[in-house]
């Protein structure tokens, strides 16, 4: 069944213009309001009005980009594009409903590879993230929870998305993520793809993070780059 897609004003974030009762993350200028890693040597950067990644931080520790600001409950608008994706995965797989993985008449992991870029969106400090990628459920997923195998499988499966929203590769796509308590919805583009999940455990306060992820070794990439931007990041406290 092909669900109707949820309405808001998309025609702000065109602009650049924060809606009524948001604020704005960035300013389409430099990265204030931003923690850049420390080493990160110009890695996350501003382009075109964007803040564009390489996935190439040459920082020691963690490469993420947070807010300087930490969060409780929000709604966050964000457009993001994945630039480009050429690294190949091979371990591809297809998630059930439940969030276990498809296998065939041996009982064996079904895996294939795709062209694939991955980043996401961080929320209160991490680790819990909603995910940016190219697997055929579409982006959305929570894959913390989706892969925790000590939470239910009814908790486990609202971590899945619900359809693919994703447009293409080179695409703006939107994110509204609402996050209130310890439950999470996501509509990505128009479509509820995560509705009212739970992320048990996640902390109450902290900052949002645009994630770094990948990792190139003698020249070639050895995982899926986050080779990604990001644009018109809005933020309503609730």
């Amino acid at each position: 069944m092909r669900l109707a897609p949820v309405l808001f004003c998309a025609a702000a974030l065109a602009w650049g213009q924060a809606p009524p009762g948001f604020v704005s993350l960035f300013n389409g200028k430099d990265l204030s309001g931003w923690r850049v890693p420390e080493g990160d040597n110009g890695h996350w950067r501003v382009v075109d009005g964007a803040i564009d990644y390489d996935a190439s931080s040459e920082a020691p520790g963690e490469k993420h980009l947070w807010t300087e600001k930490e969060f409780g409950d929000f709604i966050l608008r964000i457009d993001w594009r994945i630039k480009a994706t050429p690294y190949s995965y091979p371990h591809t797989r297809i998630l059930m409903p439940d969030g276990s993985y498809k296998r065939d008449a041996d009982g064996k992991i079904i895996e294939f590879s795709i062209p694939d870029s991955d980043s996401g969106v961080l929320l209160r400090g991490g680790p819990h993230q909603v995910n940016i990628w190219c697997w055929p459920q579409g982006s959305g997923e929570l894959w913390s929870v989706r892969n925790n195998k000590d939470l239910p499988p009814e908790v486990r499966g609202a971590a899945v998305p619900k359809l693919h929203a994703d447009r293409n590769i080179g695409e703006w796509n939107t994110f509204e993520i609402t996050l209130r308590g310890d439950r999470v919805t996501v509509v990505l583009n128009g479509y509820t793809v995560i509705d009212n999940a739970q992320i048990p455990g996640i902390a109450e306060k902290g900052p949002i993070g645009l994630q770094h992820h990948g990792r190139m070794k003698d020249g070639r990439w050895v995982s899926p780059p986050s080779l990604v931007q990001f644009r018109n990041i809005f933020i309503k406290e609730l």
